[in-house]
């Protein structure tokens, strides 16, 4: 087993000036670090219990399979709020058979991202007894 020590998800935006202002500016993310210089220069954010890199350019098509999950405390109140900032809503909080209450945005590739709250009486705040 390799043990890992940190991970991050990579991200080579079409435009990366345009995704540092939405993960910084609209989302709200905190910086982790900064390297290099120029438009290509990478920005890593605080994403909970990880790191999301944005750095680098590709070009269309991104990767369509990629989708974020980003756990909130209050989902209702992450909608207003990102609502407010002009964050394009592909679908707006519902509680889901399962039992969580997600929400679904997009970035400015099209990455989908779902935004999504963990009621506290769920099964996934337990851990199991052994």
């Amino acid at each position: 087993m390799v043990h890992v020590l940190s991970s991050r998800v990579l991200i080579r935006p079409a435009d990366p000036e345009r995704s540092r202002t939405f993960y910084g500016e609209a989302l709200g993310l905190a910086v982790y670090r900064e390297f290099g210089t120029g438009p290509e220069r990478g920005t890593v954010y605080f994403l909970g219990g990880g790191f999301l890199e944005v750095a680098g350019r590709s070009e269309p098509p991104l990767t369509p399979g990629l989708q974020l999950w980003l756990q909130v405390a209050d989902v209702d109140a992450a909608h207003e709020e990102l609502a407010a900032r002009d964050v394009p809503v592909l679908r707006e909080p519902r509680t889901e058979p399962w039992g969580l209450r997600e929400m679904w945005i997009s970035d400015p590739d099209g990455t989908r991202i779902c935004v999504v709250e963990v009621p506290g009486d769920h099964p996934i705040r337990f851990r199991p007894s052994l």
